[in-house]
């Protein structure tokens, strides 16, 4: 079946909203974090893992699913679900984003047809289209597909943000004309960069197609925080209320919570276990590296009253000597805790929006993880 969202509370002084995102594996609170399972696993963890700390759907990667192990043998062992265990909802981006890290010279390799590239992996050319990317990801048979868009950069002209947002609306029709999986969903792709005339045209004509749901992309991509919550606001307005609305690649806390209070419902990104590799977690109080030698004789867990299986079991002494050692047990609880941080906070987000009170929320949080960020000392 398609996926549904159902709205239940506005919060009565933001555009924040709680709803419930109906899936072919149940039935899931927003807003919401998605963990990031690239090649078809979250860095480290099973799914069984990421089931108990509170992930509904997961992201997996057409790009990299395309190149390996290749959507025809996934597609053979009974669709992505089967292939990696995960009983629970996959959504599946559509690869532009890696794809467009890979262009040489986009004037030249960005056409109206597709994408060429070459392979991280062998180097040799690919080209990618709006239907392919589509015919793919319909063979992984992940719940939610998207759309393929054109990666804009930042900065970058109004002349070439808006030829590239109307090549995108193309794609976006070119793709929904050869979707072809009843079991699932796709989503449309809002760009437009930092301009609100293109943001605003993106989103109508967007929504004109008339898709499962909406994303909201071209954000992280190396614009400023507050350029960023433009780009938000600028779309919002023109986005369906009986729709999911989904904020790509963004999974800061801070940006979290401003997203939300923008009226977003889904988050995905890599950061909860790139940062775990690099020895940092998040924390009520601030983001702390766990390397720092001040931690050597703690023998507190990460975070005191956190949930997780890492701050049950270990404490910060243990695990920085796992990744001062260099082992990947180190990684794996740290990432195991920022994800846990995460689904919590979207789950304290929830109750503050039943409760009609994020913006107290929001101050609380700002007050305590900001003065105390070891980022920023």
């Amino acid at each position: 079946m398609k996926i549904k969202y159902e709205l239940l509370n506005n919060d009565t002084k933001t555009k924040a909203r709680y709803g419930l995102l109906h899936t072919n594996y149940g039935t899931f609170e927003t807003p919401m974090f998605m963990p990031v399972g690239t090649q078809a696993t979250v860095k480290t963890l099973s799914p069984e893992e990421i089931k108990e700390m509170g992930s509904g759907v997961i992201l997996s990667n057409t790009y990299h699913l395309w190149l390996r192990p290749g959507e025809d043998i996934v597609d053979k062992a009974g669709g992505l679900h089967k292939f990696m265990n995960y009983d629970g909802p996959i959504l599946t981006d559509c690869g532009g984003f890696q794809v467009f890290s890979l262009i040489k010279n986009k004037k030249k390799d960005i056409t109206e047809e597709g994408v060429k590239f070459k392979s991280h992996i062998d180097g040799r050319e690919l080209f990618l289209t709006p239907e392919l990317s589509i015919q793919i990801q319909n063979k992984l048979d992940s719940d939610i597909a998207m759309s393929f868009d054109e990666c804009i950069p930042y900065p970058a002209t109004y002349e070439y943000v808006k030829a590239s947002t109307e090549r995108t609306l193309r794609w976006a029709r070119r793709g929904k004309d050869v979707f072809n999986n009843e079991r699932q969903s796709l989503f449309g792709i809002v760009q437009g960069g930092e301009f609100e005339d293109l943001r605003k045209f993106s989103a109508i004509e967007t929504v004109k197609m008339d898709f499962d749901g909406y994303s909201i992309g071209g954000t992280s991509v190396g614009e400023g925080k507050d350029t960023m919550y433009k780009m938000i606001d600028y779309a919002i307005p023109y986005l369906p209320e009986n729709k999911p609305r989904y904020l790509m690649g963004v999974g800061d806390p801070l940006d979290i919570i401003e997203g939300v209070i923008r009226g977003v419902d889904m988050f995905d990104c890599v950061l909860p276990t790139r940062i775990a590799r690099h020895g940092n977690a998040f924390t009520r109080n601030g983001k702390i590296n766990i390397k720092n030698a001040k931690y050597k004789e703690d023998f507190t867990p990460i975070e005191e009253n956190c949930d997780c299986y890492a701050c049950k079991h270990y404490t910060k002494s243990y695990i920085r000597h796992l990744i001062v050692a260099n082992e990947t047990f180190g990684q794996r609880l740290l990432s195991i805790h920022n994800i846990r941080f995460l689904t919590k906070l979207t789950e304290d987000l929830r109750i503050a929006i039943k409760e009609d009170n994020i913006l107290e929320y929001k101050e609380e949080f700002i007050k305590k993880y900001c003065d105390k960020n070891e980022n920023n000392k």
